[in-house]
């Protein structure tokens, strides 16, 4: 059975209390409260920091039964020109406690900055160093590039050889790549608006659940922009993720989004 998880970018963002969270929930109990209007949260606050297994075992403990996160890896592992020296970095990451979520960790996202280019060589070395597992907890992985020298052939066959998936990030702002690449599919939203209540018009909404599904189902939409051989058709998990944008939007987009699922 695959599963579709919708979900929104970490739980701590003033301007949601009042309009996500209720009048004067308390701030200690915000993941409590949005882990249960939501399948997934991708944890942004990784990326700048690391924390404790401590934390992490917290968050696994609020959340409730077949929730999961996804973390956004540290900036230290791709903010780099050399990628291929990232390999310390990528072990102090995977090592840092996150295993203790259990089995609501979920795929790590690896963000590259919109400058950074296509170096096949030294991507593939990168791809190369992210671990299959940790202490014994197998690890997925999802690769976000803001560059359109990316948009090449290769680099799809390259994440498929490594079953690393290609984050679809729908922006305003840098061009996407639709590629299925991995045995799951990783979208980020990033088009909410905030005149819209819901983040997004109705229409919208209805075209990404039917894109949600889809993907689902293990087909590629033909709507979408590939650069890559089609992959084969087999089902998939699907996590879908409203983030940037207009944020204070996001949470309303999520809930109308799994509601048309």
């Amino acid at each position: 059975m695959t599963a579709i998880r919708i979900g929104i970018g970490g739980w701590t963002y003033e301007p949601w209390r009042g309009t996500f969270f209720p009048d004067k929930w308390p701030v200690k109990r915000e993941l409590e409260y949005a882990s249960r209007q939501f399948t997934a949260i991708e944890v942004n606050g990784t990326y700048y920091s690391g924390f404790k297994p401590a934390t992490f075992a917290g968050w696994a403990k609020v959340a409730p039964d077949d929730f999961i996160f996804t973390l956004k890896a540290s900036r230290f592992c791709t903010n780099r020109k050399v990628l291929a020296e990232a390999g310390e970095s990528i072990q102090r990451f995977t090592g840092q406690g996150i295993v203790e979520l259990g089995p609501k960790l979920g795929p790590i996202l690896w963000q590259f900055m919109a400058t950074k280019k296509f170096d096949a060589d030294d991507f593939g070395a990168f791809l190369k160093l992210l671990p299959a597992e940790q202490d014994g907890v197998a690890l997925r992985h999802a690769v976000q590039v803001r560059h359109d020298s990316f948009h090449v052939p290769e680099f799809v066959e390259m994440c498929r050889a490594a079953n690393v998936a290609i984050v679809y990030a729908e922006s305003p702002e840098y061009p996407a790549i639709a590629d299925i690449a991995a045995d799951f599919v990783y979208a980020r939203l990033e088009g909410s608006v905030e005149h819209e209540p819901a983040g997004y018009t109705s229409d919208a909404l209805d075209r990404w659940a039917k894109v949600a599904k889809a993907w689902a189902s293990g087909d590629a939409p033909d709507d979408l922009p590939y650069f890559g051989a089609p992959p084969p058709k087999t089902p998939r998990d699907v996590f879908v993720f409203m983030i940037s944008g207009a944020k204070v939007r996001n949470p309303a987009a999520a809930r109308a989004l799994i509601e048309r699922l």
